[in-house]
């Protein structure tokens, strides 16, 4: 396999460049090397290759961590509060080759689409159970269609002009007739001068290509809330696709999945665990303590005496903490009862000398219950003789 390129030569830029001249650099080798656009058979692997690159110099702390240690996760990864959505034609929208997809097929000054809004963009983030349980804060980098820096998401250039579409009007439509056999007959079409947008730039930016909006790598903090659920969601409002030349930005959907945890199962706001208990502790009942799903829990747990296997123990206000600070769900606790196999010599007579007082005690019990049995039989009520049968007259039916 052969070694991967310096990112800095890939996106062609000094090692001290900002982030500004990095985006424009990636921006026009992603241009050119856009699978849509090239079609040489290198091309893909090249866009990747500038992608990969790309991804990493824009996010100041792979890139910190690729300077320092030549690997954008650093020694020992980035820490549980750093998620990264984007991936290589493949993240949480589809990867950056639908982003420039959108970019190519936007409705800027060469766009083949009507839509000017920002569409929302969705993502699913995993968690703990715990970090579901305490709250938690994530930072997620991820890809998306953001307001140009260089024309502040206008899409005009210095010096230019943003004027309504001589053409249409500012409609966006045009009306046109054709003459058939049967007559005229008008059709509604977009646009071919201001693709739909109503507006035309004179001078369009040369980065965004007169769309107001570029491919981006960015990072967004979320807070996640204390008792989420799998499946709810987070809306953050205007990170989502910007719209062209300012229009409304689409917003961000967080879709948090819970991932299973070791020790608990959830049901609601209440968790199962399973605890493993002495059958001697069982039989004469005790109190175990553990760790609950917050740090700071500590559980007690009192095992009444006679304990079966698989018996549940409810502590209330220790399971997971409901939606809105609205208390907590409850502990059930699932009893495990073990056989003891360490037992020592003498513990093992001395649990056979119980045994033969229990065997006595219910053979005394079962002697006293027949003796009983016996005594309430002789004291018992003599049978009542039978009366005589009466004869039927002749002739009578029964």
């Amino acid at each position: 396999m052969e070694p991967k390129r310096d990112f800095y030569e890939v996106l062609g830029v000094s090692k001290d460049a900002d982030q500004r001249t990095i985006k424009r650099a990636f921006l026009k080798l992603a241009r050119t090397l856009h699978p849509d656009v090239n079609k040489a058979p290198d091309a893909e692997a090249r866009f990747k290759e500038v992608n990969e690159a790309y991804s990493v110099l824009s996010d100041e702390r792979k890139r910190a961590n690729y300077d320092q240690f030549g690997n954008p996760d650093g020694p020992g990864g980035f820490g549980s509060e750093y998620v990264d959505m984007s991936d290589i034609f493949g993240g949480g929208f589809g990867g950056i080759s639908d982003i420039f997809d959108s970019f190519f097929g936007g409705g800027g000054q060469s766009g083949r689409t009507t839509r000017t809004h920002g569409r929302d963009m969705g993502i699913t983030l995993r968690i703990t159970l715990a970090e579901a349980a305490a709250g938690c804060s994530k930072t997620v980098a991820y890809d998306r269609l953001a307001p140009c820096d260089d024309c502040n998401g206008t899409g005009v250039a210095e010096g230019g002009h943003e004027t309504i579409c001589g053409r249409c009007n500012g409609t966006g439509r045009i009306v046109e007739v054709q003459r058939t056999i049967f007559g005229q007959m008008q059709s509604q079409t977009t646009c071919p001068d201001c693709h739909g947008s109503g507006r035309v730039v004179d001078n369009p930016c040369d980065t965004c290509q007169g769309e107001g909006r570029t491919p981006s790598h960015e990072t967004v903090k979320v807070d996640i809330p204390a008792g989420i659920h799998s499946g709810q969601s987070i809306r953050v409002d205007g990170r989502g696709e910007a719209g062209v030349r300012g229009d409304t930005s689409g917003d961000l959907i967080v879709t948090v999945q819970v991932i299973e945890d070791e020790r608990f199962e959830r049901h609601g706001d209440d968790l199962y665990v399973i605890a493993q208990v002495d059958a001697l502790e069982a039989m004469l009942g005790t109190t175990i303590v553990m760790d609950g799903v917050l740090e700071e829990d500590e559980v007690v747990v009192d095992i009444p005496e006679g304990c079966q296997y698989g018996q549940q123990v409810e502590v209330a206000g220790l399971g997971m903490p409901r939606l809105g600070g609205r208390g907590r769900g409850s502990l059930v606790v699932a009893v495990q009862v073990n056989t003891p196999t360490d037992l020592s010599e003498e513990h093992r007579l001395m649990i056979n000398k119980i045994l033969e007082q229990r065997a006595n005690m219910h053979r005394e019990s079962d002697a006293s219950g027949a003796d009983a049995s016996a005594d309430a039989k002789g004291t018992a009520r003599p049978k009542a003789k039978p009366r005589p049968k009466r004869k039927r007259p002749f002739g009578k039916k029964k």
